[in-house]
């Protein structure tokens, strides 16, 4: 009986491995402010002034079983609009980048494996309130090594950011600096010198220094940090936030930006590697159940 119990355990073990195949592969943090939280959608209620989002949920933002959510509870949840509801929960959420960045990527590659987003984005954040020591360098930070400790590999840094810094001159002026101060230390907290970011060029503020940010944005000089340009996205009324159909533009923006800077070789590599480690995990686990049964068969004989 002993060895029964043996087997059992194996296979208790090879179900768990087997069950971890669905653990994202490949992990994204979502940072910055309210264009990456998403306004999609949002509209401000002409009857009693209120926001609220319209619900809708273009095609390329649909749920989709291999893109997962870190939820703000720190569980991998299936990930579905808004991503950011219970992250910027001050704020009406409604269709961010994120989704149609992750099914842009999917689609492209199939055979990339689980993508697990990692939500982080507050509205109406300026640049120092990200700064190190604070509670949104923090959060990033705690969620981003909670993503991580099961496995997968932290593929890049999606932000979006900056129209807070553009209502007076002096945050302007200032943001570069503070921008490459804020990816310098995330890569070191996160012990990922190299870490892919891809940013936006504004394509709205809230002030006069619009350009002015954008200029720091679009001369960023640290290597592998990519920066896609905002301008020309559709805005809501508001004049401020992107649209519906300029978020999933965005996002597969985000996605191309990402794919063309991926090494086709390691991708490939580290694809194969996985299927192959399901396949035998799966083939190992039916054999040891069907050990199990024999061997509990032969002793009940």
């Amino acid at each position: 009986m002993m060895l029964a119990f043996f087997i059992l355990a194996l296979v208790s073990q090879g179900t768990r491995l087997v069950a971890s195949q669905r653990l994202p592969a490949n992990i994204f943090i979502l940072a910055g402010q309210s264009n990456m939280a998403g306004r999609g959608g949002v509209i401000n209620s002409t009857k009693n002034g209120n926001f609220t989002w319209d619900g809708i949920v273009p095609p390329q933002c649909q749920p989709n079983p291999s893109i997962l959510r870190l939820s703000a509870n720190l569980e991998w949840v299936l990930a579905q609009e808004p991503l950011h509801a219970d992250i910027d929960y001050n704020k009406t959420n409604g269709i961010g980048p994120g989704m149609p960045f992750a099914n842009a990527v999917l689609t492209r590659d199939p055979a990339i494996g689980v993508i697990g987003l990692v939500p982080c984005a507050i509205g109406g954040t300026n640049i120092t309130h990200w700064a190190k020591g604070g509670f949104l360098y923090d959060q990033l930070v705690r969620r981003t090594q909670a993503a991580l400790k099961n496995g997968g590999v932290l593929r890049a840094m999606l932000w979006y950011q900056g129209e807070s810094d553009t209502i007076n001159r002096e945050d302007a002026d200032d943001y570069k600096g503070r921008l490459e101060k804020f990816f310098k230390e995330v890569r070191a907290d996160l012990k990922h010198p190299r870490l892919p970011i891809i940013q936006v060029a504004l394509a709205s503020g809230e002030g006069r220094f619009v350009e002015t940010v954008r200029e720091a944005q679009l001369g960023t000089n640290l290597l592998d940090v990519q920066c896609i340009d905002g301008k020309g996205l559709t805005l809501e009324p508001d004049r401020l936030h992107l649209t519906t159909p300029a978020q999933v533009q965005l996002g597969q923006m985000f996605a191309h930006a990402f794919l063309q800077s991926l090494p086709t070789p390691i991708r490939t590599s580290s694809n194969s590697a996985a299927t192959l480690s399901f396949l035998v995990s799966d083939h190992f686990v039916g054999f040891l159940f069907y050990s199990t049964f024999l061997f509990v068969g032969l002793q009940i004989i």
